[in-house]
């Protein structure tokens, strides 16, 4: 046992010593370098090898030879180059990998290594190190967030730098409208989280011109690596803002060389450059407070208002009082504090004693009730309810035609609908008040001074506007003669009751003018002035998000006009179906005395025969109230195919209709798909929706283009299984095209089972060249099947055949045939009922060519011979067969005999035929192609059979042939990120 043991220490000494010389130098003296991730795989799988060594003479208690160690320390050094990497090898030994040889990304990786005057800890080791290395230094990244943001900074700046200067020899050096165009995008967010707080940003530049890169550069750096580190504090973005303004700061105040107040030495980061620091003491602190307001929240079982999501968290630094929070942060400030056990007192209430520091919710906390249906939306029902009014009004008055509002009396019962928008308006705002209740500790007081303000104007309204309103009248009828008595029976006051609209419109005039000009509303929501804050803050709280987000004018408008033509039609077909048919039978059903009643009175004081009335009214309100949901869906049905015709949105629905546009695919592919070097003007508008055809004829190397990207979607369909064998190669577009046909080849399933029927067509046709002609050609897809069946059994026939005499049989009766093909006269010429015979024979062929079995050549000769007397007696005219024996008869008369009387004679000799052939990749797909196309005899109508791979292949389909952007090239792409 103890021999075992000794073997197996000396057997992996002797496996490593064999995997390092046999593969790791082979990979490294390779005269391409290899393939760089198999050389840094190869060093771990070494790396892990040694560990094993170890362990093996560690429990043997041997020790691992010299050699070994050497080799190992080696292997040591060069795992520390050969590090795995997203896109960009950034080792040393890197630099001749082709990536590494583009000028941009040569000129992003010499800026970044720009270290000069960056003050480096004291016991740093300095090695090719850079700038994202001194910010890791200094403020304790994680190794690999380093790694991956180097790359991912590296990748942005390249990408604007190309797109500033398209030609490699206009690249001497990173460009700075690059890095500002980048530095823009990135601190979009920050800068305006710092105006919108009133704080200075923490981006200060330097002074000295040749330092404002390097800065420029940290800055974004610094960005970067808190954002890769962040982890799920990156659905808290101003959190990450404050994070990095005081990051920033101190970053600043590092490189300017400023003094502490606090210890009288240069500034240094608040949580030190310990490895892993930023992690630790600031990432997990906030993370621990998700963690535990996530088990409050008991998976979401618990109340809403009784735990704090992300966006809770986030909405802690909307406000200036996040910067309580101090930096480095305070253990003990409210961001942190979580709820405590409520003490309740005694008397059962269930209300707390004391309130603890918990924040809580800062803007918004959820009360699940059904008035929100009400709340949100509020306008449409207020308006609804609005325009009932006003139809009643005109319709109970006078003949019923709209026109009638213009009637003194009726206009002045109309304008009573502004007292009812004033109680909605009080309604609405009491709504609001009920539904923000539990939010009310943690609203700030402007907020609750907003609440209560408007329940008080709303409220003033109710009382002013019916007031001013029973003043109008000389006899007011109604609750409006009750109101003057109140106040005095003094002379009519219009003028008093439309000033009090117009006040009480104003409000909506403004947003109304904001509604029609989304540019002024956009520069108000984003203002800092404090009188304009004063004006938005009536309409809405400020709140950070949000602002500024409005359409362009040409949408709203769209928007606006869909709206107003759903409207009208609504109210118009209320008013003349719904409401106004009814007002007649209301006053005759109000106008009945009804003395006697033989069931019981459910309304024994009410007059007019209120209750018969509202049974009538009752569902026909309902009606009005919930019909716009039908209106809504005949616009949008009429609106959304009138759009998606003109925007050509679901041109192909079916496979039916992919395979009649099969033809324009390569097209379209290569119009939307493929940049060009020079484009024509881009067509706009209704121009470009009428004039987007794609051509149905390409050149080769297009077609090829898109036959290399719908194969690779047909496989993809095969690995994940979605297709078999059978529908693969009936899906796929031939890998290498066969120039020698001539003719674009389409895939197998738009031409299975053309060619068996065009060979009845063919058999059946009685000598009627043009009548069969016209037939095959009203079916592109059976023209292209008869025309690439033919060209590739005249392509393979003439690969196979090797001997003279038969190349000269062979060219003889193409050549007859073709002849006659441009003639237009084939079928006249030839006997077509013998067709059937030679594709049987040919068919045969085929399955012999597929298996390629040496021992099938005596086979292939016999088909070969079958095929040329079929040719010879059964379909070429006896002229024809004459003229053949004329043109070889002297070649044959050596031997006494005639080859065409004796057909069998040929093909026989040695070498004749080149049978087994050399099989290819090309020539594999060839036969099997033309295989199926011969012996397909089924529709091909239900290929794919699989739903999920038709509705890919037509949403495939579909996106060609709508109205998207040119595609520019990849180098000119503008960045994911």
């Amino acid at each position: 046992m103890e021999r075992v043991k000794k073997s197996d220490a000396r057997e992996m000494q002797s496996f490593y010593q064999n995997y390092y010389k046999k593969y790791i130098q082979a990979l490294q003296n390779a005269a391409d370098k290899a393939d760089r991730a198999q050389l840094t795989k190869a060093y771990q799988t070494a790396n892990v090898l040694f560990e094993v060594l170890k362990a093996v003479n560690m429990n043997q208690s041997m020790e691992v030879d010299r050699e070994i160690l050497d080799v190992q320390d080696k292997v040591a050094e060069k795992t520390e180059y050969y590090v795995p990497y997203n896109i960009l090898p950034l080792d040393p030994d890197s630099k001749d990998q082709a990536i590494m040889r583009y000028p941009e990304i040569q000129a992003t990786v010499y800026a970044l290594r720009n270290t000069r005057g960056l003050p480096w800890p004291k016991d740093y080791q300095k090695k090719d190190e850079d700038i994202l290395d001194w910010l890791q230094a200094m403020f304790g990244f994680q190794k690999h967030n380093v790694a991956n943001q180097r790359e991912h900074l590296i990748l942005l700046l390249a990408n604007v730098h190309i797109r500033q200067f398209p030609k490699p020899d206009q690249q001497p050096k990173l460009d700075e409208r690059a890095l500002t165009e980048v530095m823009k995008k990135l601190f979009k967010n920050y800068k305006k989280w710092c105006k919108y707080l009133g704080r200075k940003s923490s981006l200060w530049l330097p002074t000295i011109q040749q330092e404002v890169q390097q800065r420029k550069l940290l800055y974004m750096g610094l960005y970067l690596l808190i954002w890769g580190e962040a982890a799920n504090l990156r659905f808290m973005p101003e959190c990450l803002c404050y994070i990095y303004h005081h990051m920033a700061f101190e970053l600043y105040g590092m490189l300017a060389g400023n003094v502490s107040p606090m210890t009288g030495e240069n500034v240094k980061p608040a949580y030190g450059g310990e490895e892993e620091a930023f992690l630790r003491k600031v990432v997990t602190p906030i993370y621990k407070v998700i963690a535990k307001e996530a088990e409050t929240s008991k998976q979401g079982r618990s109340k809403h208002s009784r735990w704090r999501n992300y966006d809770d968290l986030n909405e802690y630094f909307w406000s200036v009082d996040c910067f309580r929070l101090g930096w480095p942060m305070r253990a003990d400030a409210d961001f942190f504090c979580l709820p405590i056990e409520k003490i309740l007192e005694n008397n059962g209430d269930n209300k707390p004693a004391t309130r603890d520091r918990w924040v809580g919710k800062v803007n918004f906390v959820e009360i699940r009730s059904f008035w929100h249906i009400f709340r949100s939306f509020d306008r449409m029902w207020s308006f609804f309810i609005l325009c009932l009014q006003a139809m009643i009004i005109v319709a109970w008055n006078g003949t019923g035609d709209p026109s009638s509002i213009f009637s003194s009396d009726v206009f002045k019962k109309v304008l009573s609908v502004f007292i009812t928008a004033a109680i909605l308006k009080l309604s609405q705002a009491v709504l609001d008040v009920i539904l923000s209740w539990k939010a009310r500790w943690s609203m700030s007081f402007h907020v609750r001074l907003r609440y209560i303000l408007k329940v008080v104007s709303a409220a003033a309204w109710v009382i002013v506007l019916p007031v001013t309103y029973a003043y109008t009248w000389e006899n007011p009828p109604g609750f409006a003669q009750t109101i003057k008595s109140w106040f005095g029976n003094s002379s009519s006051a219009p003028s008093l009751f439309i000033l009090a609209v117009v006040l009480y419109l104003s409000p909506n005039m403004l947003a109304a003018l904001l509604f029609l000009f989304p540019f002024i509303r956009r520069f108000l929501e984003r203002s800092n002035y404090k009188i304009v804050m004063l004006m938005m803050w009536w309409s809405q709280p400020r709140l950070y998000v949000g602002r500024g987000m409005h359409e362009s004018a040409f949408s709203l408008f769209k928007y606006t006009m869909f709206w107003v033509l759903l409207i009208v039609t609504k109210l118009a077909f209320s008013y003349y179906i719904e409401i106004k048919p009814l007002v007649g039978p209301t006053k005759a059903i109000m106008d009945v005395q009804i003395r006697n009643y033989q069931w019981h009175e459910f309304f024994p004081r009410a007059k007019n025969n209120i209750g018969v009335v509202v049974a009538l009214w009752a569902p026909i309100i309902l009606v009005y109230f919930m019909d716009t949901q039908i209106w809504y869906a005949i616009f949008s049905t009429i609106f959304g195919g009138v759009y998606g015709a003109f925007r050509r949105l679901g041109e192909i629905r079916t496979l039916g209709m992919l395979r009649s546009r099969f033809v324009s695919l390569p097209g379209a592919f290569n119009a939307r798909l493929i940049p060009e070097e020079k484009r024509e003007p881009k067509k706009k508008g209704l121009r470009a929706t009428l004039s987007r055809d794609f051509p149905e004829e390409i050149q080769p190397n297009k077609a090829a283009r898109f036959a290399q990207l719908w194969n690779k979607i047909i496989t993809s369909f095969r690995e994940e299984d979605l297709i078999d064998d059978r529908e693969m190669d009936l899906l796929l577009v031939p890998y290498w095209a066969n120039l020698d046909l001539g003719l674009i080849q389409w895939p197998p399933f738009l031409l299975a089972s053309k060619i068996p029927i065009a060979l009845d067509m063919a058999k059946d046709s009685n000598g009627k060249d043009r009548e069969l002609l016209k037939r095959i050609d009203n079916d592109s897809y059976m023209s292209c099947a008869v025309r690439e069946c033919y060209a590739s059994f005249k392509n393979i026939i003439k690969f196979l055949v090797q001997g003279q005499r038969e190349k000269q049989v062979i060219d003889y009766i193409f050549g007859e045939v073709d002849q006659h093909i441009d003639k237009h006269d084939l079928v006249r010429e030839f006997k077509m009922s013998a067709l059937p015979s030679l594709y049987d024979y040919f068919v045969k062929l085929m399955k012999c060519l597929l298996d390629n079995k040496k021992e099938d050549s005596n086979q292939v000769v016999f088909l070969f011979q079958d095929m040329l007397e079929v040719v010879t007696r059964d379909i070429m005219m006896e002229d024809h067969s004459s003229l053949l024996e004329s043109i070889h008869g002297g070649s044959a008369g050596h031997e006494g005999r005639d080859p065409l009387n004796h057909p069998y004679q040929l093909f026989a000799s040695s070498g004749a035929i080149n049978f087994p052939v050399e099989v290819t990749e090309a020539w594999t797909e060839k036969i099997k192609r033309l295989y199926l196309l011969l012996v397909t005899k089924e529709s091909a109508m239900d290929v794919p059979s699989n739903l999920e791979a038709r509705r890919r292949i037509s949403f495939f389909s579909n996106s060609l042939f709508m109205d998207m952007p040119y595609a520019p090239k990849v180098r000119n792409m503008l960045s994911f990120s």
